[in-house]
């Protein structure tokens, strides 16, 4: 995945980088010189996806570059068990997506390292998919429910060492894009890719969403982008009650 940044939608880039393991993408940019001010599209498919993002000039000194990310340890695993884990980088497209019943959400399997807790419907990119062919096709496959893409929202990172849901322990990278959506004709959300990540799902009315246990992630994107999203599309007093 390569990142590329602009001062100014469709103007010359200021910066172009492979996104390494472990990387984050505002840190990145930040010590090039830049903040990332929105992204702005996410084009190509699989590992050669490029992501396309607005910048400013920060005019701050940068410190010295160091780790770019803080690895985590999985806490169930211990320092024995970690040996020489798989260094493996995961490419995923997720969707804050709401209609006239609220916001969708998933509750994570005990196949993960985080189940009954709850996440926004999306995966992993197939080969020759695009982030948002993704996500279209993983809301299907995991709620029964057909959306439709808005806009390109967020890009999000994180980085472990943690068994994988087949038993295998990774040096684990996850890449996430975010986009907004929304579903037209919601229905009740079936699960139909059984057996996987995914043990349920559920239309959340947005007065309530923050009852649940969301894994941190989704509880962080949430709290940043759902008020104006559920504003701009007008769901706010018709998910009510």
């Amino acid at each position: 995945m390569r990142i590329v940044g602009v001062v100014v939608a469709g103007g010359s880039s200021v910066f172009a980088r492979p996104l390494v393991h472990g990387a984050d993408p505002h840190r990145l940019a930040w010590e090039l010189g830049y903040r990332i001010v929105r992204p702005l599209s996410a084009a190509g498919v699989g590992d050669d996806l490029t992501l396309t993002v607005q910048v400013s000039a920060h005019g701050r000194r940068v410190a010295e570059r160091g780790p770019q990310r803080r690895r985590a340890l999985d806490p169930g695993l211990s320092r024995d068990e970690i040996g020489e884990p798989i260094v493996r980088q995961r490419l995923a497209a997720y969707a804050i997506v709401l209609s006239a019943r609220g916001l969708l959400a998933t509750e994570f399997s005990e196949r993960t390292a985080v189940p009954h807790s709850w996440g926004l419907p999306g995966g992993g990119i197939d080969p020759g998919e695009n982030p948002s062919q993704t996500v279209i096709r993983e809301a299907v496959e995991e709620t029964a429910q057909h959306i439709e893409i808005s806009q390109l929202l967020d890009v999000q990172t994180d980085h472990w060492i943690g068994r994988s849901p087949s038993g295998i322990v990774e040096d684990f990278h996850a890449v996430r894009i975010i986009y907004a959506a929304t579903c037209p004709d919601p229905t009740d959300p079936v699960v139909q890719d059984v057996g996987g990540t995914t043990a349920s799902a559920r239309w959340v009315p947005l007065q309530q969403w923050h009852r649940l246990h969301w894994a941190a992630g989704s509880r962080a994107l949430l709290e940043r982008h759902l008020t104006t999203l559920a504003a701009r599309f007008g769901y706010r007093r018709r998910s009510a009650g």
